[in-house]
């Protein structure tokens, strides 16, 4: 278990979590949800020891293994699959040891601990990470310094899961990944069988892989038990709960304070006055939850809706260089309301066939037709680099603006969805989501026909990639969408096309067939079947670490049995109390010898009952937790 107390922690002289408490049965794969900048990684940070708590602390198990993802994998000459394996330290050391022992003994212990760990296996096991993530058995065999920082965060995430840690943190791992990535990341950590802490903004992420959600907001932890669409369910009511209990405490309060001002000064109701004073003292005013406010995306709508198809390409070939296509044979037609996502893994083309679209690559064979009059506007999550980081929001869109009125200009800014607060803010000091809106706002500022979305999510959280969702829904022009985001493309686009093996081809399938198709081990494009990933990819658990764990989880769940129990005790006493209650009101003669006392029997059993009848639902809802926990 992980226990959380009293914990406060504070970055740059802000503090971000405040006497937060919480516990964490082990075993629990938990999403950590909260707002950008409300100190989930901070959290993290705290949790690995890299971060000093201002107060409290956090409790795990001695001999805890804590594995999260390095910055990227160092880029030295190792294979992929070699730095993979190197990550299994205790491994390492046992084959190290084996090499050296010498009394029999230990040479024995050493082959046992290896059999236990199934250290044959590891080399399948590790391939078949880095497949799932990617990697073919050709990228494998090639060092690491050949690959970009990108696809070496990716290195880096399988050496962490292949090193099974018992605590894993991943923060944010989908931002590196593409669509068939996240969906075997999603699949291994619903299956991994320790514990996991999670921070993600992707909605299916959240449903598919955890069983607990953990919010962080205004300063403080709670546990929710399910996934995220169980989680918004309950803080809605719960939000509605608090609503209903201020007002009903509101009108509460003006009744004692109406009467305390109309009897103060009346001696027959001085008493009376002065305990509702007390009781007004004491009434502790319930604290609203404030949701903040999510700046909605605006695109602007094109001018003229041109006819149909915008774009048509017939015998295409394109790459970047006149010997090596990328792409070919295309025969490609687009429309005006044509809102189409892009699948495939990376590197087989995605961005490239957006760039094509919009003209930032030029075809090397076959034709090309564009709609006279076609505006085509390109998002891609790089492009946030080329922001010039000395200038203010205002000054970027001045550029496009230069002979509009400053009212006009900062009217444009705030329709990207920035604060007034933030448009005179340089942009290398904006947050990464702020950003996002600034380049999204300069990318469509001219009202375009045709949007092409790369990877637009990567630094949006929830509330605001649901924003986006609104605005693409409501834009009437064409969209190309390339995003690991399963729950926006689904919320936002008709078509499917999947890039691969050279070419670009409609999918007609949706995304839960296409799910399947990854998870079966069959990578669009690339050819990279590897092993099936259902099998090859599950984290081996030893006996000795199933033991654990399960001591572990009936430790964690001892106080939800224990309330169980004093349920038990408590509704076998209320049972004979009714049974004993029932027994005297079965005489006739109590109700003409004594009526009064007929009548206080009756109401005790009426109160036994409804007391029976509370017990009775609290303990069908700790047996239900309880049952679900162990079955986790």
């Amino acid at each position: 278990m992980l226990q959380i107390t009293d914990l406060s922690a504070r970055v740059a002289g802000r503090l971000l979590i405040d006497h937060a408490s919480l516990s964490i049965p082990a075993g629990t794969k938990a999403g950590l949800v909260g707002r950008n900048g409300a100190g989930k990684s901070t959290l993290f940070r705290v949790i690995t020891g890299d971060l000093a708590s201002e107060s409290g602390g956090v409790s795990i198990p001695r001999n805890t293994r804590i594995g999260q993802v390095a910055q990227e994998a160092p880029g030295t000459e190792q294979s992929l699959l070699e730095v993979v394996l190197a990550a299994d330290l205790e491994r390492v050391a046992l084959l190290e040891e084996a090499e050296t022992a010498t009394d029999p003994q230990r040479i024995s212990e050493v082959h046992l601990r290896l059999a236990d760990i199934e250290s044959h296996s590891a080399e399948a096991r590790a391939a078949a990470i880095l497949d799932g993530l990617g990697f073919d058995a050709v990228a494998q065999a090639r060092p690491v310094s050949s690959f970009s920082g990108g696809w070496r965060m990716r290195v880096a995430l399988a050496a962490v899961l292949f090193s099974r840690p018992d605590l894993l943190l991943l923060d944010e791992p989908t931002n590196y990944l593409d669509l068939e990535g996240t969906l075997w990341l999603e699949n291994f950590v619903s299956r991994y069988p320790y514990t996991v802490l999670i921070i993600s903004h992707d909605r299916d992420v959240l449903n598919n892989a955890v069983n607990a959600i953990i919010h962080l907001d205004q300063k403080k932890l709670v546990f929710y038990r399910g996934d995220y669409d169980s989680f918004e369910r309950q803080r809605t009511e719960k939000l509605e709960l608090l609503g209903k209990a201020i007002a009903k405490q509101d009108a509460a309060r003006k009744h004692m304070e109406a009467f305390v001002e109309r009897f103060r000064a009346k001696a027959s109701k001085a008493r009376q006055a002065q305990s509702r004073l007390k009781a007004l003292e004491r009434m502790k005013p319930l604290q609203a939850i404030v949701e903040e406010h999510v700046t909605p995306f605006v695109f602007p709508k094109p001018e003229k809706i041109l006819a149909s198809p915008i774009i048509r390409m017939e015998g295409v070939s394109v790459g970047y260089s006149a010997e090596r296509s990328i792409l070919r044979g295309l025969d490609i037609r687009i429309d005006a309301d044509d809102r189409i996502a892009l699948l495939g893994a990376n590197g087989n083309g995605k961005s490239t066939f957006a760039k094509l679209i919009a003209e930032r690559l030029t075809a090397q064979r076959g034709s090309v037709t564009r709609a006279p009059g076609l505006k085509i506007a390109m998002f891609a999550q790089h492009q946030i680099d080329d922001l010039r980081p000395n200038e203010t929001a205002v000054q970027h869109v001045r550029r496009f603006m230069p002979d509009a009125p400053e009212a006009k200009v900062r009217g444009r800014v705030a329709q990207m969805g920035l604060p007034t607060q933030k448009m005179d803010t340089v942009a290398d000091s904006l947050s990464g989501g702020e950003k996002a809106r600034l380049l999204m706002g300069l990318a469509t500022i001219d009202a375009p026909n045709l949007l092409i979305l790369d990877e637009p999510t990567n630094h949006l959280d929830i509330e605001a990639r649901e924003s986006l969702v609104h605005a693409l829904n409501d834009f009437p022009g064409a969209v190309i969408l390339i995003s690991h985001d399963r729950h926006m493309v689904e919320a936002t686009m008709d078509r499917l096309w999947i890039v691969g093996d050279g070419t670009v081809k409609r999918y007609d399938g949706d995304l839960d067939d296409y799910k399947k198709l990854i998870l079966s081990g069959a990578r669009s494009g690339g050819g990279n079947q590897g092993e099936a990933i259902e099998e090859a990819t599950v984290p081996v658990v030893s006996k000795v670490d199933q033991r654990r764990l399960a001591a572990e989880k009936r430790e964690a769940l001892k106080p939800l049995k224990k309330k169980i129990t004093n349920l038990e005790v408590q509704m076998s006493r209320l049972q004979a109390t009714i049974k004993d209650l029932d027994e005297k009101l079965a005489d006739p003669a109590l109700y003409t010898r004594d009526p009064a006392k007929a009548a206080d029997l009756g109401r005790q059993k009426s109160s036994a009952e409804k007391t029976l009848e509370r017990c009775e639902a609290e303990w069908l809802e700790f047996t239900e937790e309880h049952d679900s926990a162990m079955a986790d």
